[in-house]
């Protein structure tokens, strides 16, 4: 057994302002399944394109989906903060075997706003928006409830 095989984290440090949510998760987990350790900062500020009334509302109806086994209680818990969206954004896009994507998503970090430990590192930048209808995480969680940072 070779106990010399101490491998070097790989991390990255990713900048989602202005980068378009979907492309952002899938990045994010082609990175996680290559064994990177991920962290995601300014996660508020990631975009959804689409006209916002139409996409907030979209999320509003999610929030009112209820399950067959318990109709009258509450729906399934659902992400209202930004850091919970852009999670649950990426865990759609890793494997579904419970373990391989749990151990995978444990690799993930997501902030809101640029934490103290991270300010002076490398980040990426990734593709900004190109469309003109777009919007924020930010906007969208404070629909759904958030009373987060503005």
């Amino acid at each position: 057994m070779n106990t010399q095989n101490t491998e070097e984290r790989k991390e990255i440090i990713i900048d989602a302002e202005g980068a378009i949510l979907g492309r952002l998760a899938s990045k994010i987990a082609q990175l996680l399944k290559e064994g990177y350790e991920v962290y995601v900062i300014n996660a508020e500020k990631a975009v959804v394109s689409g006209e916002k009334q139409r996409v907030i509302e979209g999320y509003k109806i999610w929030l009112s989906l209820r399950t067959l086994r318990n109709p009258e209680k509450s729906s399934p818990r659902r992400p209202r903060n930004p850091v919970s969206i852009v999670k649950y954004t990426v865990r759609g896009m890793l494997p579904k075997s419970f373990n391989k994507g749990r151990a995978r998503l444990s690799k993930l970090r997501v902030f809101v706003g640029v934490p103290k430990e991270l300010e002076d590192k490398e980040v990426v930048k990734l593709a900004t928006r190109k469309s003109r209808k777009v919007v924020t995480v930010a906007e969208i969680a404070t629909a759904l409830g958030w009373r987060g940072k503005k």
